[in-house]
């Protein structure tokens, strides 16, 4: 019983003079430093010893002498992360298991420094609901992914002045917003901003497919003169010329079909004039009138 006894109490010593080490060779670090900050770490103890930082990508070492206070400049730490402390011995190598150990957080920059910003698609044709989309990343200075939530503004200008605008609170480090492409063609600029960090983008829109496609139809020689208006967009967008537009003249039951690019904005064609032929046109996908010739 009594040799128990001596036995818990012996190891019960050991125990506090360990902890009482243990603290006299403590090392203390700040809770949390931004990237690229100054900072220092306290020694404690006596004596000489080498002091580690370890953490993503970054691994720092110096002699220190415990007892005084290990001042590191700015620029030291870049990487965002967990890092660890470790005071050795000297000329000896760190031991998480057996010297002090001390950890800390270092995080990215309050404010941004650097914008990833993807705008899509870089062509399009104009007058479609939310079809341009933006996404931002924003970095610090030394390329970290800032998770902190901050404003973002998006803005896409066209040519004529009008403007839309969003306004967006990142998370996880990333905005992004959809906007409708203009309804004339032309090349609009697309601007995200946060703070004093811009970026832009060119966002080029094109004519959209035929709309209200007509044709005229006019006797010429023997022949029938086939002609349409001027070729606009839903929004009055001169097609451009090269478009293909299809003339298709039905006799019984027979047809004649001729492709016709457009030349000046319009396409024109001479076909039989046959009695009781009936025309059609079409560009793409859109229809246009029918002529029935009875003559």
């Amino acid at each position: 019983m009594r040799r128990g006894f001596l036995f818990l109490m012996t190891g019960f010593a050991l125990t506090i003079a360990n902890l009482a080490l243990a603290q006299e060779q403590s090392i203390t670090v700040p809770k949390s430093i931004e990237a690229g900050s100054a900072f220092s770490v306290q020694c404690a103890g006596s004596g000489e010893g080498t002091l580690y930082i370890v953490g993503p990508g970054q691994v720092l070492r110096r002699q220190v002498q415990r007892g005084a206070t290990a001042t590191f400049p700015a620029g030291s730490l870049t990487h965002a992360g967990r890092y660890l402390a470790i005071l050795s011995p000297s000329q000896s190598p760190p031991d998480a298991g057996s010297n002090p150990v001390s950890s800390f957080d270092v995080v990215p920059a309050a404010q941004p420094a650097k914008m990833s910003f993807l705008a899509r698609p870089s062509r399009l044709p104009v007058d479609i609901h939310n079809a341009i989309t933006g996404a931002v990343y924003l970095f610090d200075a030394y390329q970290n992914l800032i998770l902190t939530p901050l404003p973002v503004s998006f803005e896409l200008t066209n040519p004529s002045g009008a403007v839309q605008k969003r306004s967006v609170v990142t998370r996880d480090g990333a905005a992004w917003t959809a906007m409708d492409s203009s309804a004339h063609e032309g090349t609009d600029r697309f601007i995200a901003t946060t703070g004093e960090v811009s970026s832009t983008r060119a966002v080029v829109q094109v004519t959209g497919d035929a709309c209200n496609l007509r044709m005229n139809v006019a006797p010429a020689d023997g022949k029938l003169l086939v002609q349409t208006d001027p070729v606009r967009d839903c929004s009055g967008n001169a097609v451009p010329d090269g478009t293909i537009v299809t003339f298709t003249e039905a006799i019984h039951d027979e047809k004649t079909t001729v492709d016709v690019p457009l030349k000046r904005g319009i396409a024109k064609v001479e076909m039989p004039a046959v009695r009781d032929a009936t025309l059609t046109v079409a560009s793409g996908v859109s229809l246009g009138n029918q002529v029935r010739w009875e003559k």
